[in-house]
């Protein structure tokens, strides 16, 4: 029998850092069985120490913390030492390394990263003009699009567009039928903005079409998830991203996250070469 761990994500903030590190940790071992216990914005010895008892009587519990007060982390450390319970930050050290490096003192503020300054209003610019400007709409203002995203359906559009625009990136999404269902505005003007097109496998497409249909409980639309109908969708597709030399993405084996840092680099490059 295969033994469950405990794991304690302890933040004095919002927690989002340590969620991504245990993400990028797990992925890396297959098969473990655990469970997430999170606790956000632990600012006080009595909140740790409360979470440690509990932890104390689970077995094969394991604490991540991410806190930047120091003399916080290092009664969170030692208790924890204590208790016998396996502890690591994800901070403490990255910080008095940098502290180091740039001859500068850390805040050590909680929630730094929030900050309101003219960062996190890009962020939240960029997140309402991608909402307005999803599945093709207001096509008419994509020249103010830091990128465009085109694909046929299902090729990952809008959550890609959603996770550019998180990292502060106005993105235009369009479906893309056939080369006659592009804006005209892209046809006059194919350099307007950095447009990257979106690639796929037409098998892996048609299932990710079927499961769809499947979760929506349809089944009108058989042209839809009809795999030589989505060959020749894709292969039109690609044939419009060369013509107009429109670099491409292939989608089908990335996640969102892949998928946008490939985009990334795509746009710093079309920035570099002005």
């Amino acid at each position: 029998m295969k033994n469950t761990y405990q794991i304690y994500l302890i933040s004095d903030s919002t927690g989002e850092t340590l969620d991504r590190i245990f993400l990028a940790i797990k992925a890396q071992f297959k098969n473990i069985d655990y469970k997430i216990y999170t606790y956000s914005f632990t600012r006080t010895e009595n909140q740790i120490l409360k979470i440690l008892s509990n932890a104390k009587k689970k077995p094969n519990s394991i604490i991540l913390y991410s806190i930047v007060d120091s003399n916080l982390a290092k009664y969170l450390a030692n208790t924890s030492d204590d208790k016998s319970i396996p502890c690591f930050g994800v901070l403490g050290d990255l910080i008095l390394s940098f502290s180091k490096l740039l001859n500068q003192k850390a805040s050590h503020e909680p929630s730094g990263q929030h900050v309101l300054n003219d960062e996190y209003y890009k962020r939240i610019a960029a997140i309402q003009f991608t909402m307005n400007h999803d599945d093709g709409n207001l096509v008419r203002e994509i020249e103010k699009s830091d990128i465009i995203l085109l694909g046929v359906s299902r090729t990952s559009k809008t959550p890609t567009s959603i996770y550019l625009a998180n990292k502060g990136f106005k993105t235009s999404n369009i479906p893309l039928v056939n080369e006659n269902s592009l804006p005209q505005a892209l046809k006059d003007n194919p350099k307007i903005s950095c447009v990257i097109g979106l690639n796929t496998e037409p098998e892996r497409l048609a299932d990710i079409r079927k499961n769809r249909m499947t979760s929506l409980k349809e089944t009108a639309n058989k042209s839809y998830t009809n795999i030589e109908k989505i060959k020749k969708e894709v292969k039109e597709a690609r044939n419009t991203f060369k013509k107009y030399k429109w670099p491409t993405v292939d989608v089908t084996r990335k996640s969102v996250e892949e998928t946008a840092a490939s985009i990334i680099k795509i746009y710093e490059i079309y920035k570099q070469n002005g």
